[in-house]
């Protein structure tokens, strides 16, 4: 049975469902029956083995746990007597009975039903007389490991569960990334890796902190296996919403992987991977979310801990908490010396300017920074989440920097690259094709500048897009149409983004007019500064501050000085900038010919009304 038509098998019992239950609420029934179907088939094989077991060590006193994990072979075990095919013989009792097999599973997988709040939506399908319809679906559909593999499972799994999310998606965003974002930060993840990533026997981990469903995580398993069959990578992650946590185990379940990995939990406020180092890590955290509810722990760690806990650098304002999983990441990074780590992150636009120097998200940055720890920034187009049409950029970081990037930072706005959904899906109006995706890949991968030249016909309707290499000439406009040229990779030296932000006094004036002197210690026979007149400048860290002064200031302020004692450094990342075009104004005489056409436009209107 193939992916779609198993995948379609499953979803026709959304029609049993239709009537008596809302369309958001399919994935809470589907999911876990789907997932206890899975599971009944992955156990049939050692069932009366695992039960005879079972029997002899409660007898000999002995805890039967390990025993039985060691007779499964799969992580998980069951000590009901009953299976899904021996629930359908008894068609009165089978709510009970569904009750008690869930609960003879091990404790990972009980723990996975339960967020599900698996007793809930049967009660609710018993109350709809719809339980024993449902169970007898799943009953019959042939979901053992040698009709469907661990990924072909894994890949109908993602489906519903994007299915599902779509269905739901006013609020899918808090749960569940695109995956055509995700398939962009996997692939500037790995690429780098490629060649590594492809010998025989490799073997990596990788890290999600806000896991969600566990796309993020699903996907980089995909991009290895298409790399390396015999790669083997080793997923974690840890997830606050209590159904997402169980969608996320149950998929890596299904996959072979060890749910024990996954947990349940906020991050920030406890860590549920302490001490645990990842070679890969990618997030989708919460935009713009306040973390007021775990400020005490997060201020706790960061006064006590300092820079042995994760939030050493500084701690950004309550009102966003995007920086404190960036900082929880790097704080997860292995030393470069065992290897070093990658980190993809989607943020939005506020981590890269917001806060003045010497304000927490400007120490995050400097910290970045000045350990040269990001790649590169990329730009994506707005409208690509499912809950905010608001820009994002994807962050790349790394401890283990390639020698031509050791220093330096690559920008590349990749807002063009997107072309409209056939159906909206929440916020989400845009999506990246395989080909941009490839394109931005690519940017990467160069590490190069690069423009974009978009050829447009005479009526202003896009013809033609060309990446333009660093040094490539500019195509020829078409016939009476243009060429429009625009940078999409830049790079810079990281001190660029480094500035000092200094103070610049002027004098305390008297009655007279005459600069008041100061009378003790340090201060007396000097300038007294007026604070009315003072005044910050930010001079860029690579310019020499005093032929900064004497260059902008002192020519308006002769009387002018710098308190080098308020001096602060600051970091920001100001990306549109770095990408502005200037495109002169038309000129007058076309606007003029423009605003004629309209007025006689309208006169002519004006004049049939009166005729």
């Amino acid at each position: 049975m193939n992916q779609q038509v198993l995948s379609s098998f499953i979803w026709s019992v959304a029609d049993l469902l239709r009537g008596d239950f809302k369309q958001s609420d399919y994935g809470r029934i589907i999911l876990p029956f789907t997932v206890l179907r899975r599971l009944d088939c992955v156990l049939e094989a050692t069932k009366a083995a695992a039960l005879a077991e079972l029997a002899a060590k409660r007898a000999a006193g002995l805890n039967p746990a390990p025993f039985l994990l060691r007779i499964t072979g799969c992580g998980f075990y069951n000590v009901s007597q009953l299976d899904m095919k021996r629930l359908m013989g008894d068609q009165d009792h089978i709510s009970d009975n569904l009750y008690t097999y869930v609960q003879g599973f091990s404790p990972d997988v009980r723990d996975i039903f339960e967020r599900f709040d698996f007793d809930t939506q049967v009660e609710r399908l018993a109350k709809s007389g719809l339980l024993y319809q449902v169970a007898e679906r799943f009953a019959t559909i042939d979901l053992h490991p040698e009709a469907v593999d661990n990924h072909q499972m894994g890949l109908v799994f993602e489906e519903l569960i994007r299915k599902f999310a779509e269905i739901s998606n006013e609020t899918a965003g808090e749960h569940f990334t695109p995956r055509d974002a995700i398939r962009l930060m996997v692939n500037l993840l790995f690429i780098e890796d490629d060649a590594v990533l492809a010998r025989p026997g490799t073997v990596r981990t990788i890290y999600d902190p806000t896991a969600g469903t566990g796309g993020m995580l699903s996907v980089a398993g995909e991009y290895l296996a298409e790399l390396n069959p015999q790669a083997r990578l080793t997923m974690f992650g840890q997830e606050l919403n209590p159904e997402s946590y169980a969608i996320c185990k149950a998929d890596m379940l299904i996959k072979g992987q060890a749910v024990s990995n996954i947990i349940f939990g906020n991050t920030l406020s406890a860590d549920g991977l302490l001490g645990k180092l990842f070679d890969y890590m990618l997030s989708n955290p919460p935009f713009g979310v306040e973390w007021k509810k775990i400020e005490a722990a997060v201020r706790k760690e960061y006064e006590q801990k300092g820079y042995n806990g994760r939030f050493g650098p500084g701690l950004p304002r309550v009102s966003d908490g995007s920086l404190l999983f960036l900082l929880h990441l790097i704080s997860k990074m292995r030393s470069a010396a065992d290897g070093g780590s990658r980190i993809g992150i989607v943020l939005n636009g506020s981590p890269l300017f917001t806060g003045g120097a010497g304000s927490g998200e400007s120490e995050i940055r400097r910290y970045c920074l000045e350990n040269d720890l990001v790649e590169a920034i990329v730009g994506l187009p707005t409208d690509m989440f499912y809950n905010t049409g608001i820009s994002t950029y994807v962050w790349i970081l790394s401890n283990r920097k390639p020698e031509h990037r050791k220093g330096r930072v690559q920008l590349i706005d990749a807002s063009g690259f997107w072309q409209k959904m056939r159906k909206s899906l929440g916020s989400k109006r845009k999506e990246m094709s395989e080909e941009h995706i490839a394109t931005v890949t690519r940017l990467f991968g160069d590490f190069a500048e690069a423009r974009l030249a978009i050829l447009t016909d005479a009526a202003g309707k896009e013809l033609e897009r060309r990446v333009l290499p660093a040094g490539a000439p500019v195509p020829p406009a078409p016939e009476g149409g243009k060429v429009r040229v625009t940078p999409i990779s830049r790079i810079f030296r990281n001190e660029v983004f480094g500035y000092r932000t200094i103070t610049v006094e002027r004098p305390l004036r008297d009655a007279s007019g005459q600069p008041v002197l100061g009378q003790k210690g340090k201060a007396k026979g000097k300038p007294q500064p007026d604070p009315k007149l003072r005044d910050t400048e930010n001079v860029p860290l690579a310019e020499d501050v005093a032929e900064y002064f004497k260059r902008e200031v002192l020519p308006h302020a002769p009387d002018a000085w710098i308190d080098h004692a308020k001096t602060k450094i600051g970091y920001e990342i100001p990306f549109n900038r770095h990408f502005y075009v200037f495109e002169p104004p038309r000129p007058l005489s076309a606007i003029d010919a423009d605003l004629k056409r309209v007025t006689d436009r309208i006169k002519t209107m004006i004049d049939g009304l009166t005729a």
